[in-house]
């Protein structure tokens, strides 16, 4: 069990933030989020939507805000746990630990959640074959490409995900595209680079349909698709790619008795603390009297929350305020010289 300042969870804007105003603090956390890379919202909903609103800043990506935070939290050399979810979280004394679905255990005097408005889930088949098959030969999300060389791939989507993986992985497997609907949402000169593929006999696109049932004995074998018209055809298939969007779940934050106000946390606004002694919320799951649901206003809640994450993790210790361009105690975690 590993035994830390604090436990972030959510490794969105507000949760790496929040690793900054730990770290400067001198205090050391580790981050846990369900997703397969850090940025949460930013990342999975709008990569490239431009965001207005970050002071300085005059225009951003998420993608690029999500790799400038992830530069500003580099001094820290804080762990990120991804693909990995907060399932039970109980209490120690005056520390709280916290088990992953994983079975991962870290111990810590502060929990901030800043899961933003729940963790993301990828959408699934439903199909009953296809839930047995999970991580075998149906997956949601491609963490190892190699994995999956010499394969007979089918990728059902029309956004960027599926566009994007069944260009790389056609360099080394064979493709069929699936998606329930003619036009793709994906970016249009990759659906031209997947479109030269398709005549040169690389790539197979079927629209509009959908996924009737799949035949696996041990393994996949094939799969069948029905298209809008009625008619089916059966492809060989070895992996199943899904990408069919993502859905946001509350999950077992439901459960750990803290006080909700449809789906969000409420908090006390001085420190940002729920009504669990050392577990705070910041970002959009977190509720109180003119709550702004901005990444600003993020920022500010878990820079607050970290003061009190100080006080609770170093006891015998006074809280100092420094301002990190006079303080050569932050200067020095910041790796400046």
């Amino acid at each position: 069990m590993k035994k830390i300042d604090a436990i972030i969870i959510g490794a969105g804007p507000v949760g790496l933030f929040g690793v900054h105003q730990l770290g400067i603090k001198g205090l050391k956390a580790v981050v846990i989020d369900n997703l397969d890379k850090a940025g949460g919202q930013c990342i999975e909903l709008y990569p490239d939507k431009p965001i207005y609103d970050i002071p300085a800043v005059p225009e951003c990506t998420g993608e690029q805000l999500t790799t400038r935070l992830l530069e500003q939290i580099k001094p820290f050399k804080t762990q990120l746990f991804l693909n990995e979810r907060v399932n039970e979280v109980r209490k120690d004394n005056e520390n709280w630990i916290v088990t992953t679905n994983n079975k991962k255990e870290f111990i810590a005097p502060n929990i901030i959640i800043a899961g933003g408005v729940g963790s993301f889930e990828p959408r699934k088949i439903h199909l009953k074959q296809a839930e047995q098959l999970e991580e075998k030969s149906v997956f949601y999300a491609v963490r190892d490409k190699e994995k999956f060389k010499n394969k007979k791939i089918s990728i059902f989507g029309g956004g960027d995900s599926a566009l994007d993986w069944a260009l790389e992985l056609s360099k080394f497997s064979k493709i069929t595209l699936i998606h329930r609907r003619n036009e793709f949402r994906g970016a249009q000169h990759t659906l031209m680079e997947i479109k030269k593929l398709e005549k040169a006999g690389k790539v197979s696109i079927k629209t509009p349909c959908q996924i009737e049932s799949l035949e696996s004995e041990n393994d996949l074998k094939s799969i069948t698709i029905k298209f809008d018209d009625g008619k089916t055809e059966k492809i060989p298939t070895d992996v199943i790619l899904g990408f069919f969007g993502l859905i946001m779940k509350l999950g077992p934050i439901a459960e750990w008795g803290l006080n909700m106000n449809k789906k969000t946390i409420e908090v006390n606004p001085e420190n940002f603390e729920t009504n669990k002694k050392g577990i705070f919320a910041a970002g959009d799951i977190c509720s109180y009297p003119g709550k702004l649901k901005l990444i600003l206003s993020g920022f500010h809640e878990v820079a607050l929350a970290s003061v009190e994450c100080f006080k609770r993790a170093r006891p015998n210790e006074k809280y100092r305020f420094e301002f990190t361009t006079s303080s050569k105690t932050i200067q020095d975690r910041l790796g400046k010289k």
